[in-house]
């Protein structure tokens, strides 16, 4: 059952620990704990979390630590109990020796926030040192004529605890001559005195042997014995005398070994062996006899050892001069060492934290302490880092510091520090110590990845082969890590029309472009789309940039040749007069390239030709012009051989034959028979054959005409006048003649409509057919209505153009 406290005392508990949390804020306040030595390691000291108020996963959570001066930990904190711990098992003897009382400072660390806690451990004595004698024998010469109550000191024991564990009594066996009193010493310490009683006589008791015993004061008390010999001597009238009875000295304690410290001087008035005297210590600690040795004929005191200001301060002893007849004179004598500034600062890091993100201010990077065992200006330091450095130095409790980060850093600024903590004492000459520090930013994702440029260009022949590697988009991230690890991507394009999945792929990792299918410049001669660059941090951060694809045009098209036609059966010449003047227009060769650029860029060249001389054609309009004037030794009929040549890398080309009929006017074409000067027999009997389908043909013609005009078309009605006067002689002849030249002026044949005259020999009788309108295919003259009601004539008239 718990026992309720009174509401007042509760109030003043808790006003007793905000108390002590507002003196910690401040730093003056300082937890005391004690602790007997020569406890087992895990020892329970103290409950620090029930001591500071704090629940048992606050000091876990705020990354509690304990720290000691120096290298060594003597104590450790178990977070889950919250119970302050021994270490190893601590020897009060070892880390304090003479000091009383011993105190082990340590401070107690909280990370989170930063807050130091000043502590200090008393290491209690126990009784684990016995007394002990330096000599298991002292020699002890007493004159016989020495009276009664006359006291002789004796050397003391060493014990090497403190308080009432040291030796506070001393014993001397039983005997008739002396009596033992415990003194106490200037400096604390007890020393025994030996009291004469009864007068000594040398020739009945040349010499006696007592022992003495030290006792300390533990429970129960330890002791020690030494031997105590006395030899009881003749008459020595003087005892030695020192000229000082106290000497002091200042020795620095970088003095060398050997080194005179102090020379020590006694006289006895004596002469011969009375008067002769011999120096030792008396009553000397062990420090000291390991410290220093005595000339026991000159009195010089030297150094056996190298001087530790920083371990012992100060050795207090005393000298006896002791004559040939056992007398003996003491004086004292006190060496103080002085400090030189021979050891350099000490730095002790306690907490290191190497990465530290960036953006974020008032980081701790390091807690540290210094500590210089020199005193004075030697033992006071100054603590530094470099200039220009986003950090700073925080003095947090006496000779601790925290290194802290002075606003926010930046990685992509910086991404690493050298910094160098300098610790300077202020002796002389002065000390430093240099401790180095690296401090990494750590990366975090607050840069988007950006392209090389905001727009690309790629250019990609036609024809391409499928996979293409056709370009590639970079992007760099400033950040590190998996924040600069980018990842490349297609966003959907803006034309949904456009299919973009088919046309074109990403590397994801390398940002190449590659070309999923040959690539045709006549259907898509350029496309564009937008390319996005993704970080793989958290969050993901991204960019776009455009790309535009260009098609460039392959020469994968020969010229198409349009006119003259090359798809009939039989050959459609033009007529040419034979009265044509040079530079006369025969025909234009109309062609087309469905390449672009260059490739289309079409030139004509003349092959071959019946009369190589007679025509010239355009290289670049395709015209087929007469070079010279026709005479009566041309061949009536001439066949031209066209070559059509883009200039396309290789370049392609296309050949057409033209066929050209000299005509002497355009009532008959001039086609000498082939058996002339003489005819065939039965030739006469043919031409009223002839003549007769020559006007029928005529009369069908023009009520061809007529019909057509009657349907409407009045562009080919127009073209229809010429065909009215294809067949006929005389008047007839100039007026077809009239029709069939063209109304530019060029004197070229009409291309709207012309007859095909086909050539039949071999019976020595000439057949002039009328064949059908030549209509271009390139670009069409006539109407759709005017074509399809083509079939409706010919069957009114039952018969076919062919």
């Amino acid at each position: 059952m718990e026992t309720l406290l009174p509401k007042a005392t509760q109030k003043r508990q808790v006003t007793a620990i905000l108390l002590l949390f507002l003196l910690w804020e401040a730093g003056g306040a300082t937890i005391k704990y004690s602790v007997l030595e020569e406890r087992d390691s895990g020892s329970v000291v103290a409950n620090l979390a029930e001591d500071l108020g704090l629940g048992l996963g606050e000091l876990a959570a705020r990354g509690a630590r304990i720290l000691s001066k120096g290298n060594k930990q003597h104590l450790q904190l178990e977070q889950k109990t919250g119970n302050l711990l021994l270490k190893e098992k601590l020897d009060r003897e070892e880390l304090c020796g003479d000091t009383d009382p011993c105190i082990l400072p340590f401070q107690l660390l909280l990370k989170n926030p930063v807050q130091f806690i000043q502590g200090e451990l008393q290491l209690q004595d126990v009784n684990d040192n016995a007394p002990d004698f330096l000599e298991n024998e002292i020699l002890l010469k007493i004159s016989e004529s020495s009276q009664p109550g006359t006291a002789f000191p004796l050397k003391i024991a060493q014990d090497l605890d403190v308080g009432s564990n040291t030796v506070q009594n001393y014993t001397i066996s039983t005997n008739f001559h002396f009596h033992l009193f415990t003194r106490n010493h200037s400096n604390g310490r007890k020393y025994p005195e030996l009291v004469l009683d009864k007068e000594l006589d040398h020739e009945e008791q040349p010499e006696l042997r007592l022992t003495l015993t030290a006792l300390d004061g533990g429970s129960p008390p330890k002791s020690g014995t030494s031997q105590v010999l006395i030899m009881v001597l003749d008459i020595n009238d003087n005892i030695p005398e020192f000229v000082q009875q106290f000497y002091k000295v200042q020795v620095p304690e970088n003095r060398p070994i050997g080194s005179l410290v102090i020379t020590v001087s006694a006289r006895d008035l004596d002469a011969g062996t009375y008067g002769e005297l011999s120096y030792s210590f008396f009553q000397s600690s062990n420090q000291v006899i390991q410290a220093f040795e005595v000339n026991t004929v000159t009195g010089d005191i030297r150094l056996k050892k190298m001087l530790d200001f920083e371990e012992i301060q100060s050795y207090d002893m005393e000298i006896e001069a002791s004559d040939g007849g056992g007398l003996t004179g003491k004086c004292t004598v006190v060496i103080e060492v002085t400090d030189v500034n021979d050891n350099a600062p000490e730095l002790t890091m306690s907490l290191l934290i190497s990465d530290i993100p960036e953006n974020t201010p008032d980081t701790v990077v390091a807690v540290f302490g210094i500590s210089d065992p020199d005193a004075g200006d030697n033992g006071k330091m100054l603590c530094s880092i470099q200039d220009h450095l986003p950090f700073l130095l925080k003095r947090t409790v006496e000779n601790f510091y925290t290194l802290i980060t002075e606003g926010a850093l930046d990685r992509e600024e910086r991404a690493e520090y050298n910094i160098t903590i300098t610790v300077s004492d202020l002796g002389t000459p002065r000390r430093h110590t240099q401790h180095n520090l690296t401090v990494r930013v750590a990366d975090v994702n607050d840069n988007a990845p950006a392209f090389s440029q905001p727009a690309y260009t790629l250019r990609v022949r036609e024809n391409n082969s499928p996979a293409l590697h056709i370009g590639t988009v970079r992007a760099t991230d400033a950040d590190a890590g998996a924040n600069a690890q980018l990842t490349y991507s297609l966003l959907p394009p803006s034309d949904p029309h456009l299919p973009l999945a088919s046309l074109v792929a990403i590397n994801p990792d390398t940002g190449q472009l590659f070309a999923l299918r040959a690539l045709d410049y006549e259907a898509l001669r350029a496309f564009d789309f937008q390319v996005r660059a993704a970080d793989r941090g958290a969050p993901a951060l991204s960019s776009q940039a455009r790309v535009r694809v260009l098609v460039a045009d392959a020469n994968d098209h020969a010229p198409v040749v349009l006119y003259p036609p090359q798809n009939a059966s039989a050959p459609c010449p033009e007529l040419l007069p034979r009265a044509a003047e040079p530079g006369y227009l025969l025909a234009k060769v109309v062609a087309v390239d469905g390449d672009a650029g260059q490739n289309a860029w079409l030139s004509y060249r003349l092959l071959q030709a019946t009369e190589p001389g007679l025509f010239g054609v355009g290289a670049h309009s395709g015209e087929v012009r007469t070079a010279r004037p026709l005479s009566e030794r041309d061949a009536p009929r001439q066949r031209l051989l066209l070559l059509v040549r883009d200039h396309g890398e290789p370049p392609l080309s296309a050949s057409v034959a033209l066929h050209v009929l000299l005509v002497d006017g355009f009532s008959q074409p001039y086609l000498p028979p082939p058996e002339a000067p003489g005819r065939a027999p039965g030739a006469g009997a043919d031409e009223p054959l002839t003549v007769s389908l020559v006007g029928a043909l005529a009369c069908v013609s023009a009520l061809l005409v007529g019909a057509l005009l009657a349907l409407g078309a009045g562009r080919l009605c127009r073209r229809g006048g010429a065909a009215s006067a294809g067949g006929g002689s005389g008047p007839a002849e100039g007026g077809v003649a009239g029709q069939l030249l063209d109304v530019g002026g060029t004197g070229t044949l009409a291309h709207g409509y012309r007859y095909e005259v086909c050539l039949a020999g071999g019976t020595g009788t000439s057949e002039f057919k009328f064949l059908k309108p030549v209509v271009p295919s390139f670009q069409s003259h006539s109407s759709g209505p005017e074509i399809e009601e083509t079939p409706n004539v010919k069957k009114d008239f039952g018969f076919s153009m062919q």
